[in-house]
């Protein structure tokens, strides 16, 4: 559960380290971004020389959230950081990156997020 101004982790290869949420398009008047949402995120922190630069603003899809999360068959999840993979374009479902670090949760899968979730080292 992430709500404006929270930092995350990328897990990304696109030379993007921290990331701050800004933003929750599309969803109205909602708050809170669970594994799954897309979201807007600023870049905090990125090395330097790469694809992308602080204070970039990009769409990126939460991957790992350290308030656990509710499945449908009654069981929770949780990760031991709150994470996102920054997205090639707004309507793209595509990562920018050519990799992924660290689990990810099955959510991502079946939200449409398929490329994802084949780069991924690990899904649970």
């Amino acid at each position: 559960m992430l709500q404006l101004r929270s930092i995350l982790n990328v897990a990304d290869n696109t030379g993007a380290k921290k990331a701050m949420m800004i933003g929750l398009p599309k969803a109205g008047n909602r708050r809170l971004a669970y594994i799954g949402d897309v979201i807007n995120v600023v870049v905090k922190e990125a090395l330097p020389y790469s694809q992308i630069k602080e204070g970039d603003l990009m769409p990126a899809v939460v991957v790992r959230t350290k308030k656990e999360f509710r499945r449908k068959d009654g069981s929770y999840i949780r990760f031991d950081d709150n994470a996102c993979v920054i997205l090639a374009g707004k309507e793209v479902k595509d990562p920018k990156g050519t990799r992924i670090f660290g689990p990810i949760a099955k959510e991502i899968k079946d939200n449409g997020f398929n490329k994802i979730a084949s780069l991924a080292e690990e899904i649970y």
